[in-house]
């Protein structure tokens, strides 16, 4: 029956019989042949099917709503059984938001492993609205991200200061500049991330304090990724807004330059989040470990 349910959630949260398949090392009529016999246990459908697309059923939903319960407790088994003896054991699932996982954390999570080698870490990659929803369905148990939402079900513990600075090529003609008002902030070709990013819905709140819309810049283009932008910057004359953790290489090589706003600036507090009122030892473990190595209270 684990197995069964191991795959009923991947096919559950792949909605693809093929890729559960690969996933699973198994083929795609054993993929089939398991999901029946679950159908046939609780004498009910857990799929709809509609040619080469499925969905689940309410039943789907709440059988993949007990899966992830169960799964969830055999993850706390294995690691609170681990601590028994001398080394420790689990996977732990984060998801962190484009910045943080290319340019904040990647050295902390060679450290964690070096310490605690038999843990296995599974990192997603999104942007912050994605991260909390993956969150929310449990499909990981930490998330760190930028911004904050007010969703209630979410615990924010502020982690990290981010500052996003406005930035262009280093032979732009704003680089020699000292600074600009906010008024040519208006006039100027500007890169912006997608929608649900961090980096965007802090913009949005600073520039409103001002009275300025996203609607009254010249948006040329949205870009899915921090690496993406700072590539076209390098080939236009456009001016994007950016972490300075992401840009730090850039700024040391002379590639790419800073140009202040006169009377602006964009701050903002990179979080650590977890369900509220969930508590789990192994994501503890690695949240103690992610405030040490930056020296920050906990």
């Amino acid at each position: 029956m684990d197995f069964r349910l191991k795959v009923f959630f991947t096919v559950a949260t792949r909605l693809n019989f093929t890729k559960a398949a690969a996933e699973l090392y198994i083929s795609q009529p054993a993929v089939s042949k398991h999901i029946h016999e679950l159908e046939e246990t609780y004498n009910t459908k857990l799929f709809e099917r509609n040619g080469s697309k499925i969905a689940l059923t309410p039943a789907g939903h709440l059988l993949l709503k007990h899966t992830k319960a169960i799964f969830d407790i055999y993850r706390n088994i294995e690691f609170d059984m681990s601590t028994f003896v001398s080394q420790r054991k689990g996977l732990l699932r984060l998801g962190a938001s484009t910045t943080i996982s290319q340019y904040v954390i990647p050295p902390v999570l060679a450290q964690f492993h070096q310490r605690e080698t038999d843990i296995s870490i599974q990192l997603t990659n999104g942007n912050t609205e994605q991260i909390e929803t993956a969150l929310l369905q449990k499909e990981i148990e930490i998330g760190i991200v930028e911004g904050q939402s007010k969703n209630q079900s979410i615990k924010y513990v502020p982690f990290l200061k981010d500052e996003l600075v406005l930035v262009c090529h280093s032979k732009h003609p704003l680089a020699k500049q000292n600074e600009i008002s906010i008024e040519d902030l208006k006039t100027l070709r500007l890169l912006t991330r997608e929608r649900g990013s961090g980096t965007l819905e802090v913009i949005t709140y600073a520039l409103r304090k001002h009275n300025i819309q996203l609607s009254d810049l010249q948006i040329e283009m949205e870009l899915g990724s921090t690496e993406s932008i700072k590539s076209y910057l390098l080939h236009s004359e456009c001016l994007a807004f950016m972490s300075i953790f992401s840009i730090e290489s850039e700024l040391k090589s002379g590639e790419l330059s800073i140009v202040d706003i006169q009377g602006l600036s964009f701050e903002r507090d990179i979080y650590v989040i977890t369900l509220m009122g969930k508590s789990d030892t192994l994501a503890t473990l690695f949240i103690q470990s992610l405030f040490k190595y930056y020296n920050l209270e906990l």
